[in-house]
This record gives structure tokens, C-alpha cells and sequence, in this order.
């Protein structure tokens, strides 16, 4: 039977063309990015080379690009290094309680120093409402961090329109957003946009694992969460990983090439799934609008199973799915995303799964997929009558 992998959210399968332009950088370039000599000069070459892409990407300047060691990283650095850097200005930080755990954590760490943190809630379209944040904005407020895409439900934001409330009040919060679910299906021009720092990953996009970057504008005041060298204009000291870099570069080149076919074929695995589900007859929600959502993730309630038994039982018959982030992929707490949404105790938080598509889909394996879905969730559930 083949394996199906249905959980491109947690993260992707390496582009081909990407494994193609690391290869001879791997054979060819070895040298210190940060050595005078000509080998240092070539990885220089190269690591700049990958900087100007990817800024290029999101409408920025190639010096408001910081490579760290990935999205986690790059949150950190985000909330905990700009937050230590503007505390004479207020010690007030507003997030979201749906967000990544690299972001939650780092509030809470926070919290530990001093910091006073406000968790917006989320409401059951999965949408945080900007009333809300409005009503939690104080004058001591320095921070506010909201995803750009829920990695659970797939949910869109309000970004935009975040960041014009707090441009209409000359508020002097700097606006963060986690991207990292967004960025291939999403437009991004971070001028239009209005975020002052954006964070991507490069595996949630094809590209190899380890590398991520965080976009700053450039007079954010930002302290180093490493200490060594003088590496990424002082703000992320260590030798830069140059191979993954034009790898990361690839992917957002295929990205950039490639967003509009993505998205069209990521719809329709999307209404393939639910269609089949809908035609086996199996009982399900989905939780969240799904009108708001980026076609590549969808998060779906089966009332009646458990999801720790579901995914035991998927992945035996060949099925890759989660039941959250996949930082929390086999833990038996409920998840904070949908108790976020629908409150503690509420079924959806222990009987839903997160299906998310990609480039190892295809309109066969999706349907093919569904159908074992449908006869694993339709027996288990006549198993609880």
C-alpha cells in the first residue's frame, strides 16, 4: 500500500531543483563567509547573492534580512530580542493565544522577566478580531506579534489591517508576524503590508531544514539572542550556513514562479477530500472559515473518535496527518489552537486533524487518501455505537 503524506504543514519534501542547486555548492564552496581570502570571498558572494532573492521576494532591503537557524529561531529573536531592546519604552506585549509555540513560549519566557502579556482570543471563524487588540493597546504597549496563517486551521489573519490600526494611532508597538505558513500561497510586500518584522522557514517551502530568516526593517532596535562574532549585522552572531542559503534560495525562486498553479492545485485536493469524505458518508466538521483559509491546510472535526486512536489507525493504513503543529504531533493535550477557539473541554479540541497538501499530492493520492480516511473514521466510529 503507498504511504500518502498529508502533512506538508509540519514540513515539505525537498524540491528537487533545490537538492540540484545545493549540490555543487556542497562539492565547491567551503570557505568562511566572514574570511578575506578568495574562498571566504566566493561563500560571501553566494551568501549575499541569496540574501538579495529573498529579500527581493517580500519588498525589502537585502540589509533587513537576518539567516537564522530557522522559524523557531527567527520568532525568538522577534519577541525576546526586541522586546530586552525596547523596555525604557514600556514592558507591554500583545500576541495571540492560537500562535506557534515559538511565539507562545517566548511571551511566556518573557512574562518570567517582568513583561506584562496580553493573549488576544480568537473567535470560531479562527480569526482574532482587531477590536479586540485595540481594546488591549496601552501606551506602555512595545510589541505585538499575530500569524499571518494559523498552522493548525489554516486560518488568515487580519495583518493588514492590523498593522494600519496601529499606523492610524502612531502607535509605537513594532508589528511582528509569524509567516511561515503564508508565504507560499500569500503575496507578500511587507511596505504594503505594514509589519515592521516577518519570519519565514525555508522546509515549509521546500527548501532544507535549518534555515529560516527574519525580516527587520531597518531601524528596529533588536538585541542579539547569540554572542560571538559580528555576523549578520551584529544581530545573529555564528558562521553562516551558505549551502542552505542557496538552497533557501531556490525555494523561494520555485515559490515565486510557482504561487498561482500551487494554489490552484491545493484547492483542488482540497474539495476532492471533502468531496470524498462527503460521499463515504463520514460525519465531520471543519473547524474554522473555510473561506478564510489558505487552501492548503484544513483542519476537520470527527465527532465520536479520538484523535490519538485516529492517527494510530492512519498511519497504519499508510497515512501521514497531524493532529496540530508539528512540534506537538503525539501529545495527548488537547489542542491550544482549537481550545483558543472553541474553549476548554469542548470535543473539537481531541477529535480533529490537520490535513495540509503539497508537492507530494496528487489529485489521485488526495482522493485515494480520503477514501481510507473515510473507511478508518466510519469503522471506528460504529466501533463506538
Amino acid at each position: 500500500m503507498e504511504p500518502i503524506y498529508l502533512d506538508h504543514a509540519a514540513t515539505t519534501p525537498l524540491a528537487k531543483e533545490v537538492l540540484e542547486a545545493m549540490i555543487p555548492v556542497y562539492e565547491n564552496v567551503f570557505g568562511n563567509p566572514s574570511s578575506v581570502h578568495s574562498f571566504g570571498r566566493k561563500a560571501r558572494q553566494m551568501l549575499d547573492q541569496s540574501r538579495r532573492v529573498i529579500a527581493e521576494s517580500i519588498g525589502a532591503n537585502e540589509k533587513e534580512i537576518i539567516f537564522t537557524s530557522g522559524g523557531t529561531e527567527a520568532d525568538n529573536l522577534a519577541i525576546i530580542g526586541t522586546a530586552l531592546a525596547n523596555q525604557d519604552k514600556g514592558n507591554h506585549i500583545i500576541t495571540t493565544a492560537q500562535e506557534h509555540h515559538a511565539v507562545l513560549h517566548s511571551a511566556e519566557y518573557l512574562e518570567k522577566k517582568g513583561f506584562d502579556v496580553t493573549y488576544l482570543p480568537v473567535h470560531e471563524d479562527g480569526k482574532i478580531h482587531t477590536s479586540d487588540l485595540k481594546s488591549a493597546l496601552t501606551d506602555d504597549t512595545i510589541l505585538v506579534s499575530i500569524m499571518y496563517v494559523n498552522n493548525e486551521t489554516g486560518i488568515i489573519q487580519p495583518i493588514e489591517e492590523t498593522a494600519n490600526l496601529l499606523k492610524d494611532q502612531d502607535h509605537q508597538a513594532v508589528f511582528h508576524t509569524d509567516a511561515v505558513q503564508a508565504f507560499d500561497l500569500i503575496d507578500i510586500d511587507v511596505k504594503t503590508l505594514g509589519v515592521d518584522m516577518l519570519t519565514v522557514s525555508s522546509h515549509k517551502i521546500g527548501g532544507p531544514k535549518g534555515i529560516g530568516f527574519l525580516y527587520a526593517k531597518e531601524n528596529i532596535k533588536m538585541q542579539s539572542l547569540s554572542f560571538g562574532g559580528e555576523q549578520e549585522r551584529k544581530r545573529r552572531a555564528g558562521t553562516e550556513n551558505v549551502i542552505s542559503a542557496i538552497g533557501f534560495q531556490k525555494a523561494v525562486e520555485l515559490v515565486k514562479k510557482q504561487k498561482e498553479s500551487r494554489k490552484q492545485a491545493y484547492e483542488q485536493y482540497r474539495k476532492l477530500f471533502l468531496e470524498e469524505l462527503t460521499k463515504q458518508n463520514v460525519h465531520h466538521d471543519v473547524n474554522g472559515n473555510i473561506n478564510e483559509a489558505v487552501p492548503s491546510i484544513i483542519n476537520i472535526s470527527f465527532p465520536g473518535v479520538n484523535v490519538e486512536t485516529m492517527l494510530t489507525n492512519f498511519d497504519l493504513d499508510g497515512i501521514a496527518a497531524s493532529s496540530g503543529s508539528a512540534c506537538t504531533a503525539g501529545s495527548i493535550e488537547p489542542s491550544h489552537v482549537l481550545t483558543s477557539i472553541f474553549g476548554k473541554g469542548h470535543p473539537c479540541t481531541t477529535n480533529s486533524i490537520r490535513f495540509s497538501f503539497g508537492s507530494a499530492n496528487t489529485p489521485e493520492n488526495v482522493t485515494e487518501a480520503a477514501h481510507r480516511v473515510a473507511a478508518i473514521v466510519n469503522r471506528l466510529t460504529s466501533k463506538g455505537k
